[in-house]
């Protein structure tokens, strides 16, 4: 299961920022079911090569975010949240969105060009097989 997370020492992200993301994305797109059993911090931690305490405090971030839920004796699972994979999913798309729009005004771009960006590729994106 911890195949799916990477470090990438070009990300300039803190590790454990990456770990929280790469679970979330994880639990997004549904490869990772609510109520699922998860790594646990000591496995997670050797499979990816990183310490104990990077992966605890990517697991506490996600509990303190309603993501993952500890329970004692038994191991991390996948939050029963209802709808979590889909507001996980809006959460990147925002991130995503408020990004371009930072971009957008650095540059000057108006929300009017910036729209008109975003549609066309979205026209794009659908022509692809």
């Amino acid at each position: 299961m911890h195949s799916y997370i990477a470090i990438s020492q070009t990300d300039p992200r803190p590790m454990y920022l990456q770990i929280t993301a790469q679970i979330r994305h994880r639990i997004a797109v549904g490869d990772w079911r609510p109520g699922q059993e998860i790594p646990s911090i000591r496995v997670l931690a050797l499979g990816i090569r990183v310490s104990v305490i990077t992966v605890k405090r990517a697991y506490l971030e996600l509990e303190r975010e309603g993501v993952i839920v500890t329970r004692q004796g038994k191991g991390s699972f996948v939050s029963e949240q209802v709808g979590l994979g889909q507001d996980l999913q809006g959460r990147d798309l925002d991130s995503h969105l408020n990004a371009a729009a930072q971009i957008a005004n650095l540059l000057g771009i108006s929300s009017e060009d910036l729209s008109a960006r975003l549609r066309r590729a979205e026209r794009q994106m659908k022509r692809k097989p």
